[in-house]
């Protein structure tokens, strides 16, 4: 790749971080390793990256913590999870906390370099819905999918990628029913139990949002999807 792509890895085993950062470093990235989770936010409020590499367990601050700080910083940087824990409510917690995708412990090389390529494509440039709209109006409030803000009754919401990217989708297809696999295949990439509770985790943010205008609403159509229905 002409420019190098930067990942800020934290990860507190030094061998597996060490072999993570020569392997991505081989695959075209530049890896910044930190020990860590306090010398991964510092790392973080000093340099630019495109994509953070965080394990969950780790000394000083853990990953969850650190991904939520992150989050308050950039709301849109791509942010997966290494972890050995294979809980469904500690993936709810990491979704949670702002992750984009996590990878269970051990895993191939090949694999990590597989999500982390499928989080980057997901990216709202890159998210290759077949409408090039980018400006919508739902109800009295106004959405750019491009800047990913959200704004009405003089407020304005700055969305994550994720928000943003399903916003979009249910605007697209705004009073008619939204699939539920076509939208986690499009944006996830996979309908497994995992993603469709992540989600469903954007979907419950996304309604706080609208709650702006009371004349919009997510609605769950049973079985079938969801349907953003804006009453007149």
């Amino acid at each position: 790749m002409d420019v190098k792509l930067k990942i800020l890895l934290a990860e507190d085993d030094s061998n597996l971080g060490t072999l993570l950062q020569e392997y991505l470093s081989a695959k075209g990235f530049e890896v910044k390793l930190a020990v860590n989770g306090k010398d991964a936010f510092d790392i973080f409020c000093k340099q630019k990256f495109d994509l953070c590499l965080l394990d969950v367990m780790m000394p000083v601050k853990d990953g969850l913590t650190l991904a939520k700080e992150i989050r308050e910083n950039d709301k849109v940087i791509p942010i997966i999870f290494l972890t050995a824990k294979s809980m469904k409510e500690d993936t709810l917690e990491g979704f949670n906390a702002g992750a984009d995708d996590y990878i269970t412990k051990p895993f191939s090389m090949e694999e990590l370099q597989a999500r982390i390529q499928a989080v980057l494509r997901r990216s709202n440039k890159q998210i290759g819905l077949q409408s090039e709209q980018t400006l919508f109006e739902i109800g009295t409030l106004r959405f750019n999918s491009e800047t990913q803000m959200l704004a009405g009754g003089g407020k304005e919401q700055k969305l994550t990628t994720k928000e943003s990217q399903l916003l979009r989708l249910l605007a697209l297809h705004k009073n008619e029913i939204l699939d539920r696999n076509y939208a986690l295949k499009l944006i996830w990439h996979d309908d497994n139990y995992f993603n469709g509770r992540s989600m469903d985790v954007y979907i419950a943010k996304l309604r706080k949002y609208l709650k702006e205008d009371n004349k919009v609403e997510i609605v769950n159509v049973h079985g079938k999807g969801f349907k953003l229905l804006v009453n007149s």
